[in-house]
């Protein structure tokens, strides 16, 4: 590959996507690399937006047309929420690179204006009322949320963020739930009410780290592709993900199942992990916790993994696919 001759960076139209596609456009400038061209492709996911995910074939939705486009090789590498690929990457596809982690927590945003940041969770939630409206169309959310506020009414909501954003505060939510990464992100880190805390609400697999999806081939180009991106990974993020990915990978996570699970480094040397399966109703929750040194990254998920298993996670995930229709693309 010519050293100026463009990547094509494949990505989905949401402004959040290409926020992060322009991010990891940027860093491959800073690093050297070629200018990318933008290529946007419509996903299954960005056309149904009228259905929960649960009833539509869950978050895979919005990578496989990416990943399609790197097969055909119509595309040099696809931009994602790491959080909405699969566990296990389909033939001849890797991961090869990732960004710095954002903040990878939930948040609870409240209609613009109606509550100081400063309330404690346990505030907040008394202040929501008996039965609050709480937009969020994630299991592993409602799952976890429903134990912190048994009354409460969870809805899908889809769309983009200032979308969901104006819904919220024209009443049709009392609140939403959402990823503090991408309301920082976009620049709506003001609206975050309240982050929870990964005590109440442990983030799914991946949150926060945008993942550089490539062809893993043995041509020139696609070894340039690689040095290119190898030179823009974030180490300690891409050892958290490691971590989070083989833990689902070990529980055989499908796509609407609630797993949450937060990869986070102790010191130079050591990595822990935060783990839990909780019941889609919120009757039952497991969590698991440990640590290992970085390098130990993929055995620490599945060790951890392997200690929710002992512990009763299999039930509890046999009971999620059955309620959504036994999907079983494995999916963080």
């Amino acid at each position: 590959m010519a050293d100026r001759e463009p990547l094509r960076l494949g990505t989905r139209g949401s402004q959040l996507a290409l926020w992060q596609a322009r991010a990891v456009a940027a860093r491959i400038a800073e690093s050297g690399g070629p200018p990318c061209d933008i290529v946007v492709i419509r996903t299954t996911g960005d056309r149904v937006q009228d259905a929960a995910l649960s009833e539509v074939g869950g978050k895979r939705l919005f990578v496989k047309e990416l990943e399609d486009a790197l097969l055909r090789r119509e595309i040099d590498l696809a931009v994602h929420s790491s959080k909405d690929m699969p566990a296990a990457l389909p033939d001849r596809l890797k991961i090869a690179a990732v960004l710095p982690r954002e903040d990878p927590l939930d948040a609870i945003v409240l209609p613009d204006g109606s509550a100081p940041s400063t309330l404690t969770l346990e505030e907040l939630v008394s202040s929501l009322g008996q039965s609050p409206a709480i937009g969020t169309g994630s299991v592993r959310r409602v799952a976890q949320l429903a134990r912190l506020m048994p009354g409460g009414r969870f809805v899908p909501i889809r769309g983009n963020l200032d979308t969901r954003l104006r819904k919220l505060d024209e009443g049709e939510y009392d609140a939403l739930v959402l990823a503090a990464a991408g309301l920082r992100r976009l620049g709506f880190g003001r609206r975050i009410s309240l982050a929870l805390p990964a005590t109440a609400c442990v983030p799914a697999p991946g949150q926060g780290i945008v993942a550089v999806e490539v062809l893993d081939g043995d041509r020139d180009r696609d070894k340039e592709v690689q040095r290119v991106l190898e030179r823009i990974d974030d180490r300690e993020a891409a050892t958290a993900l490691i971590a989070e990915r083989a833990l689902v990978t070990a529980l055989g996570g499908g796509c609407q199942t609630p797993i949450g699970a937060l990869a986070s480094q102790v010191d130079a040397e050591t990595l822990e992990l935060t783990a839990a399966v909780i019941a889609l109703d919120g009757s039952r929750a497991l969590r698991a916790h440990a640590q290992a040194p970085a390098r130990d990254a993929a055995l620490l998920g599945a060790q951890v993994g392997a200690q929710l298993l002992a512990d009763g996670a299999g039930e509890i995930l046999e009971g999620a696919r059955h309620a959504h229709g036994a999907v079983q693309d494995i999916q963080p």
